[in-house]
């Protein structure tokens, strides 16, 4: 869509009482989108930008969701989990540059993860940090294959497949840089798990 026609829809969203979450948001797009609604969340990394309704309460976070990446260049695909994760009202963190290339740096957040109700890897290459992530934790793990990477890594294909052939309990897949689709299934997840507790 071009960027007026996605100024209108969010136009029509708003006024309907709805928040709007723009993904992949070019800088045209974004500009229109911040121009149109000066209060907007932009964040340049995750290419999203986040528009509340006027006079909607300040949303409440909840529960915990880690987003991991393996190296600097996964860092969009994790950056929008955790916006995506952010507005539907999770509480979401990221730990990044974690790759089993330096396996102590992930080691080094192990209480951490222990924490989180869903946990969400970003990984090109091979793949590998969300099979080793799903050893350490016993919550969920989203695998979020990413289109990094050089030689035989084949536009994050190669990690797909690492990700779909992942021994580890708990592990599930979402597309090659879906990061909107992870940060979603987490936050469900997440959501649904604080729920559960503060009803019993």
């Amino acid at each position: 869509k071009t960027p007026a026609q996605t100024v209108a829809i969010a136009e029509r969203l708003v006024e309907a009482g709805a928040l709007v979450l723009a993904t992949r948001a070019d800088e045209a797009t974004a500009a229109a989108l911040t121009a149109r609604f000066p209060e907007a969340e932009h964040d340049d990394v995750a290419r999203t930008v986040v528009v509340h309704p006027p006079g909607a309460p300040p949303q409440q976070e909840k529960g915990l969701v880690l987003v991991l990446s393996a190296g600097t260049s996964d860092l969009p695909i994790a950056q929008e989990a955790i916006v995506t994760a952010r507005t539907m009202g999770a509480r979401a963190e990221g730990i990044f540059d974690v790759g089993v290339a330096g396996i102590h740096r992930l080691l080094a957040y192990r209480e951490r993860l222990q924490e989180a109700r869903v946990v969400i890897v970003a990984a090109g290459m091979e793949g590998a940090l969300a099979s080793v992530v799903g050893g350490l934790v016993e919550a969920p793990v989203i695998a979020v294959p990413t289109s990094v990477g050089y030689g035989a890594s084949f536009g994050g294909v190669s990690a797909l497949l690492t990700m779909l052939n992942s021994c580890a309990s708990g592990v599930v897949v979402v597309n090659i840089d879906n990061g909107y689709g992870a940060g979603y299934a987490a936050a469900v997840i997440n959501n649904r798990s604080v729920d559960a507790v503060d009803e019993t």
